[in-house]
């Protein structure tokens, strides 16, 4: 029988430390078994300074804020923001879903900030505006 695993704050510190000491400012920490798993399901710990350029995927993508405070940012084919949503629990917004193909974005607003990711695998590499054509992914 596989052993749980248990979410707690001593979890997100090990994470949100290895962010810290990351050259891209962030870390994750996978509960699947590998990159070719159905259901990819993830500890994102990022800091301020973490970036995370406009890009999109191929399949829905649900973001949940366990602590930190984020800025979502959604864009359409040309770039524009047309929506900015700041994720945080102190201020009543916990989480996004993100539809497939929607261009996004975020920010990092607050260190310590971890994110619960979900989204259906294998793993893809995703677009990024600017490297691909936005307008034809």
């Amino acid at each position: 029988m596989a052993k749980i695993l248990l979410v707690d704050q001593y979890l997100l510190d090990q994470v949100i430390n290895e962010a810290k000491h990351s050259p891209r400012l962030r870390m994750n920490y996978n509960f699947h078994a590998d990159l070719n798993d159905k259901c990819q399901r993830l500890l994102n710990a990022m800091e301020p300074g973490t970036i995370m350029p406009i890009h999109h995927h191929k399949v829905d993508e649900m973001w949940m804020v366990l602590q930190g405070k984020l800025k979502v940012t959604i864009h359409n084919n040309q770039g524009d923001v047309v929506e900015e949503h700041i994720l945080s629990q102190k201020e009543g917004l916990y989480g996004v879903q993100i539809p497939a193909n929607t261009w996004h974005s975020l920010e990092v607003l607050e260190t310590g900030t971890v994110i619960f990711e979900v989204k259906e695998g294998p793993y893809i590499p995703h677009e990024i505006c600017g490297i691909l054509d936005i307008n034809n992914s």
